[in-house]
């Protein structure tokens, strides 16, 4: 009989096109992987990688055997999904993704929520940029993920997947306290016209969202300072290093030396939870919800 375990690492290497990136998603080592492939080897007596270069390569008898353990895998997902919903009990293992604000300022509090409420239930949280957690929840390797997308710019979300609006989250301009427009109550986004940014990295939501909306207001962004953490864009602005854009989730207080003034139009990026729909019926994901939502409670924007 084939080991499910095996089916699954065979699976994680088919998807992610090497050993070392297959034992990164299954947060096992490449030995572990390799290990699982051999006695997979040993007990369909096929052949099942190939060197190819510097990397390997699945034969054809692995590509038929990969694509028969993604269904093996989704079935037995369905499977337990569905003998918890008979069960009724919050129970067994829940790999929760979130984007770096959302880990900061939300899922501490439904964390909690949930470990106080259900304690035979363990949890797994993993920070992630959002495209990232759409793909794993699609291939079942998170269970659920809090995901944002901005509203000029929506995210696609695949099909086969459940989402839960938690709340809507303004962003605002930060400046240095001593610019011309620091003592604004508001301002309007092509008043900026000139200034040096600072964004995250390219590739990233933030730096992409920050080039596509100054563009969209025939503003030719500067950016000058590149940084992923919010906390670190604050204090170069502290510094009058260029201006950001940044939202109200997860910032806490600001550092001396920075204003935040709101801006029209006003930034809003959409926070939401998705799930894959098979897995709809587990009372696990739907108690996180719950708990996503309450934890939500007051952090809706106020435009």
């Amino acid at each position: 009989m084939l080991d499910l375990n095996r089916l699954k690492a065979l699976h994680a290497v088919s998807v992610y096109g090497s050993v070392g990136a297959a034992a990164e998603a299954l947060m096992v080592t490449p030995s572990a992987v390799s290990q699982q492939l051999a006695k997979l080897e040993r007990e369909t007596g096929a052949t099942l990688l190939e060197r190819s270069g510097r990397g390997v390569r699945l034969t054809d008898a692995a590509g038929l055997l990969a694509d028969h353990a993604e269904r093996i895998l989704a079935l037995v997902e369905t499977a337990e999904a569905d003998f918890e919903a008979l069960r009724g009990e919050v129970v067994g293992r829940l790999g929760i993704g979130a984007f770096p604000t959302a880990a900061r300022g939300l899922l501490p509090q439904a964390l909690v929520r949930l470990r106080e409420r259900h304690p035979d239930l363990t949890l797994r949280l993993h920070e992630r940029e959002p495209e990232r957690m759409v793909r794993e929840v699609s291939r079942g390797e998170l269970d659920l993920a809090v995901i944002q997308d901005w509203m000029n710019r929506p995210l696609a979300v695949p099909d086969g997947l459940s989402r839960a609006t938690l709340f809507d989250d303004i962003a605002d301009v930060v400046l240095p306290v001593g610019h011309p427009l620091a003592g604004r109550a508001e301002i309007e986004l092509s008043e900026l016209s000139g200034e040096r940014w600072i964004s995250g990295s390219p590739g990233t939501v933030c730096h992409d969202w920050l080039v596509y909306t100054l563009r969209a207001a025939e503003l030719e962004p500067e950016i000058t300072c590149m940084a992923d953490e919010y906390p670190t864009q604050l204090a170069l602005t502290a510094v009058g290093q260029g201006c950001a854009i940044v939202p109200r989730l997860g910032r806490d207080l600001l550092p001396p030396g920075v204003r935040a003034v709101p801006i029209r139009p006003r930034p809003i990026r959409r926070i939401y939870a998705v799930w894959r729909s098979d897995a709809a019926r587990r009372p696990a994901i739907r108690a996180a919800v719950d708990a996503l939502r309450a934890a939500s409670e007051g952090l809706g924007a106020v435009v």
